[in-house]
């Protein structure tokens, strides 16, 4: 495997790390940005024109990743190219009203089996509730893993897009396969984060709207718990998460405070938050936050003999929460990963991975630090 990684400085397409002799037959080139930016369409046609024979695949950020550190160029862009493997991307755009898990099980059927190995999903992160993604392509994935995540816009929540071998696209999906008998692919994911009160059970929720916890409305529990926080809401809810699961010998996924009703008591999470499962506050340590990331590393299966892509996929929230710290959760991974892997990626409204005690069973996660590494040999 060979790796090139490019930035746009807002003039020009620089190339910064040169392994590829010849750019034009990289097989696949990852591309995040600012939102401003990354919808140009211009801005494709130059990596289609620097990368002719390659994917172009990628999403709008909350911050652009490039190595070990949150790149403060708008674009970057990192190209791939395998000695033997492959890879092969399927895209949908959605409308209003469309049956997104069918939707995403059709998306994965029209990538062929054979060889498949992986499975990176991107898409829209403001149109689309990224709960019924995870349980379309968990059904039609079947035995293969599955990581990704949803596209980000700063701080802004405004606008998302997807760049899939076409100019950017609001309401799309995209899902690259990667095959091939040599690949050596491993996903980890942690959170970090601290829990604080007791751990409750969810008595009336509909998808992603969270009504009453023990039956009490949501909100006044949320304000109970937040104290001056409170005021602020729904912006400081960034800082205050919501862990669930489905029994208490199961994992937790994190959920992000999206919005508040101040009518009814309910609060809007950016995923399912179910009836029946139990529920704990979180609030953030940031040396936790940062031992989550190097955990996320150390679940990899590591090699320092190939060359390897490691796709980072963490939350806008921590990078809001960490500020200037932000650069540290990105060096610990490099530093257990070690130099051989390249980072990229981008900071989003959702992340997609698997538990590691079932690697065939994505998650939608918030909060979290989500890796995927990619080896050929």
């Amino acid at each position: 495997m060979y790796r090139d990684t490019w930035y746009f400085d807002g003039i020009a397409w620089k190339c910064s790390h040169r392994e590829i002799p010849d750019s034009q037959h990289a097989d696949l080139v990852m591309v995040f940005g600012d939102t401003d930016v990354f919808k140009n369409p211009l801005h494709y046609e130059e990596l289609k024109s620097i990368f002719p024979d390659a994917h172009i695949v990628g999403a709008s950020s909350s911050g652009n990743i490039l190595g070990s550190h949150v790149c403060h160029f708008p674009l970057i862009a990192t190209a791939i190219k395998f000695d033997t493997s492959r890879v092969l991307v399927a895209t949908a755009e959605y409308h209003d009203g469309d049956d997104m898990e069918a939707l995403t099980e059709t998306l994965v059927s029209q990538l062929p089996h054979e060889e498949l190995r992986h499975l990176f999903l991107l898409s829209d992160g403001l149109t689309i509730n990224g709960s019924d993604l995870v349980r379309g392509i968990n059904r039609a994935a079947k035995e293969v893993s599955v990581s990704g995540g949803m596209a980000g816009d700063g701080d802004r929540f405004q606008e998302t897009y997807i760049i899939a071998d076409s100019p950017a696209r609001q309401r799309c999906i995209a899902i690259i396969g990667f095959y091939g008998s040599d690949l050596r692919i491993s996903s980890g994911c942690f959170a970090g984060w601290s829990e604080f009160g007791a751990e409750r059970m969810i008595t009336k929720s509909d998808g992603n709207v969270l009504y009453e916890i023990d039956g009490e409305p949501a909100l006044d529990l949320y304000k109970k718990y937040l104290g001056t926080y409170a005021a602020d809401l729904p912006n400081s809810g960034l800082r205050f998460p919501l862990s669930i699961r489905p029994d208490k010998h199961e994992p937790e996924v994190i959920r992000t405070l999206l919005a508040i009703n101040e009518s009814d008591k309910s609060i809007t999470f950016a995923g399912d938050v179910p009836i029946g499962y139990f529920a704990r506050l979180m609030k953030p340590d940031m040396d936790a936050l940062i031992g989550g990331a190097a955990t996320a590393a150390k679940k990899i299966d590591r090699t320092d003999t190939l060359n390897g892509l490691g796709l980072v996929v963490s939350c806008v929230g921590r990078k809001i929460i960490m500020s200037q710290l932000v650069d540290e959760e990105l060096e610990a991974v490099q530093d257990i990963l070690g130099e051989n892997v390249q980072l990229c990626g981008f900071y989003s409204y959702g992340e997609i991975a698997p538990f590691d005690n079932n690697i065939h069973k994505c998650e939608l996660h918030n909060q979290t630090m989500t890796l995927t590494v990619i080896y050929e040999g």
